[in-house]
């Protein structure tokens, strides 16, 4: 039986390992941490008994990922956790829009724009597993639902804010979809913005945005039961340093890399060609988190009850303010209001704290590597829509971008896109090789690969797949 290795065990790597055990390679991955998963890791960064996502904390597309769902993970411990709202979005007016999973149930909330919401999201979230099977495909192929995906992409291939011009009329539309752009790290003007607003709105409806019950490493902890059930090995700790990479790579028939470009680089740049190492070298990160994690008394105290009914909130009033909070991190600077993404998953899941006491999950985008403190920016925002918030907090864990990183090497600078999401940079993520590098044994299986960032596993899957195509064809 021939060996392949793994290096990394994000959901990525998980994947690559799963498809090429499937395969019937004798499979090896290597973490470098002690708790396997990557970003899709939960831990105890506060308190006792407050279990925190390292990562994210609302997996709408892992939940949705065309490959996770034809595993039977549940028998591995994954269940998911709904809020009886995916999203709400709290006002300067003391209401939310609270954006209902039955794409029947909107039109109250988004007023004379329920209407256009609908008819923008639906064909997406009413087909989705057509829809993400596409969309989650390796870039320059022919798609497998072209109707859908040309419909799709009539839509869909404009700037968040050209969109929110043509569809929708009330603010409160365009600022929940401008906190759904927001997910992509782009200015509202950006070309890309627009899909991935779109995309996510989709994801809404169609498989709703739940957290794994225990958090975010029952993802990873299933994915490693099934691996294991075909054979497979996961080694914890195991640091993959120059040596270990080059024997691993003369060991095995294939080499999978759930790195970032410039990890693959240091590890592996004398095996490639001058022209492959020239291009890893030039792919851009994207910009940085900075992340909080709360241990809270209580609920967060929202002025809008409605907040309490969602599991994902996101605080950033109107579209111009979302706009402008993202327009200074791509121009360098750390906005005075930032955008925050904000998770309450023991409203839904509490298991996750001590009996009465709840956890919050909380971020924001900085330039990447930013050394600034955004902690009292974020508390500021939070308290702007739940007033009495800091008096609910019993202990805080701060990530700067050097602390995340520093967590997740895959993580450089605090980017958790893998790689700045431009039109070049999707088309040549990271190189027009994508998964294959100039050696004939190591691919990189990465978000820094189609289709990029998410906990959906799809780079690992696509990668994985070409890997052993190409070894069967030898």
């Amino acid at each position: 039986m021939q060996r392949a290795c793994v290096i990394g065990s994000g959901p990525n790597g998980l994947a690559a390992a799963i498809v090429l055990a499937q395969a019937g390679l004798r499979v090896e991955v290597f973490e470098a941490e002690a708790e396997p998963g990557g970003a899709a890791r939960s831990l105890p960064l506060t308190l006792p008994g407050f279990l925190h996502d390292f990562g994210s904390a609302v997996h709408p597309l892992a939940c949705g990922s065309p490959f996770f769902t034809t595993l039977p993970l549940e028998n591995y411990g994954l269940e998911w956790a709904h809020g009886d709202a995916p999203l709400a979005h709290p006002l300067d007016d003391g209401s939310a829009v609270t954006i209902e999973r039955d794409l029947d149930a909107n039109e109250p909330a988004l007023g004379p724009d329920g209407k256009s919401w609908r008819r923008l999201v639906e064909p997406a979230a009413l087909h989705w597993k057509q829809f993400a099977e596409d969309v989650f495909a390796p870039l320059l192929r022919v798609p497998r639902h072209p109707l859908l995906m040309a419909r799709f992409g009539l839509t869909a291939l404009h700037s968040a804010q050209t969109l929110v011009r043509s569809h929708f009329s009330g603010a409160r539309a365009r600022a929940v979809f401008a906190g759904l752009a927001g997910h992509s790290f782009l200015g509202m003007d950006q070309l890309l913005s627009g899909p991935i607003g779109l995309m996510f709105a989709a994801s809404l409806h169609a498989v709703g945005w739940p957290s794994p019950r225990r958090g975010a490493r029952a993802i990873s902890h299933a994915l490693i039961g099934y691996l294991e059930s075909l054979g497979g090995v996961v080694h914890t700790s195991r640091r993959v340093d120059a040596a270990l990479f080059h024997e691993l790579a003369a060991g095995s028939a294939l080499l999978m890399c759930d790195l970032a470009p410039r990890q693959l680089l240091a590890l592996a740049g004398g095996q490639f060609t001058a022209g492959y190492r020239s291009a890893l070298g030039n792919f851009r990160p994207g910009p940085g988190a900075f992340k909080v994690d709360y241990a809270l008394s209580e609920p967060v105290p929202w002025r809008a009850a409605e907040c309490r009914r969602a599991i994902a909130v996101h605080l950033g009033a109107t579209f111009e303010e979302i706009a402008a909070a993202e327009n200074a991190v791509i121009h360098g600077r750390e906005a005075e209001r930032p955008f925050v993404l904000a998770a309450q998953p023991t409203l839904f899941d509490p298991a996750r704290a001590p009996r009465g006491k709840h956890v919050l999950w909380t971020y924001c985008h900085v330039p990447n590597g930013s050394p600034a403190d955004m902690t009292e920016r974020i508390e500021a925002q939070i308290e702007r829509f739940a007033p009495g918030f800091r008096d609910c907090v019993l202990a805080r864990h701060v990530s700067t971008p050097a602390v995340l990183e520093s967590m997740d090497a895959n993580l450089a600078g605090g980017d958790i896109s893998g790689g700045a999401i431009s039109m070049g940079q999707m088309l040549m993520r990271p190189t027009l090789r994508g998964y294959a590098t100039s050696h004939p044994k190591i691919y990189l299986c990465s978000a820094s690969t189609p289709p990029g960032a998410g906990v959906h596993g799809m780079c690992g899957y696509h990668a994985a797949r070409l890997a052993v195509r190409r070894l069967h064809a030898q």
